[in-house]
């Protein structure tokens, strides 16, 4: 796999963060611990009903303490400090698994449970605490902080700065992701296209499986650490 290969961009999605204890985005029948997708990751959710929001990514946001990063988290982290080339890890999950096992080469594109925004001013802070609604945002004031998160209908952050590594890429790898979620079902073609190698880890084959060069199915702790041992050898 190795030969050839300078730059590479990952796409992470929450079947890496499923064996650490965190709930796949869409669980059974729809629902996102518990409740309806359009309850809690909307901007109509956020404005109808505000607690219920915020509450839901207090809970979220509490449960990181609860887990830590397995193998797959470990294996990107060593693969993002040793590899020379050009390295871009581009990750759908809110938590902050990767971090925390040392990825530094890092984009959350649908935003982080331990940040902030303004919905006045467009200002980030971190955040690892309860977000009451109304709470004030100090660069400017207002009472309009929300959950980080970038809901359904709004734009994924970086998405330029992703598209540009999509197409320098030599290797694009999919990791525990549904392959059914736009605009990151996607990169796979605009990697292909622009000639990159394309390789999926996936627990089962996803909706986008036949884009793929390369699918291997299995748990991410095992198939991600193996690829990186291949990569770095």
């Amino acid at each position: 796999m190795k030969q050839d290969i300078r730059n590479i961009v990952i796409l992470t999605g929450a079947g890496i963060s499923a064996e650490s204890g965190l709930a796949t985005f869409r669980g059974p029948e729809g629902l996102w611990e518990g409740h309806r997708v359009e309850d809690v990751c909307t901007p109509e959710a956020l404005a109808h009903n505000p607690a219920l929001v915020h509450r839901f990514y207090d809970e979220r946001r509490a449960r990181l303490a609860d887990v830590v990063p397995n193998a797959a988290h470990d294996a990107l982290a060593a693969l993002d400090r040793a590899w020379t080339g050009e390295l871009l890890i581009v990750t759908q999950n809110v938590d902050d698994l990767h971090e925390r096992a040392g990825a530094r080469r890092l984009i959350h594109m649908h935003g982080e449970l331990n940040s902030a925004l303004c919905a006045a001013c467009g200002n980030a802070v971190a955040w690892s605490v309860d977000l009451p609604p109304e709470s004030r945002c100090d660069a400017c004031g207002q009472p309009r902080l929300r959950p980080d998160i970038v809901f359904f209908g709004e734009m994924p952050y970086q998405m330029d700065r992703i598209d540009v590594a999509l197409r320098a890429a030599d290797l694009f790898v999919s990791i525990g992701t549904s392959g059914a979620v736009y605009p990151a079902a996607g990169f796979v073609q605009t990697a292909r296209h622009a000639g990159a190698r394309t390789l999926e880890l996936n627990l089962d084959p996803s909706a986008g499986s036949d884009y793929f060069e390369e699918s291997r199915l299995g748990a991410a702790s095992l198939l991600v650490p193996d690829m990186v041992r291949t990569l770095l050898a």
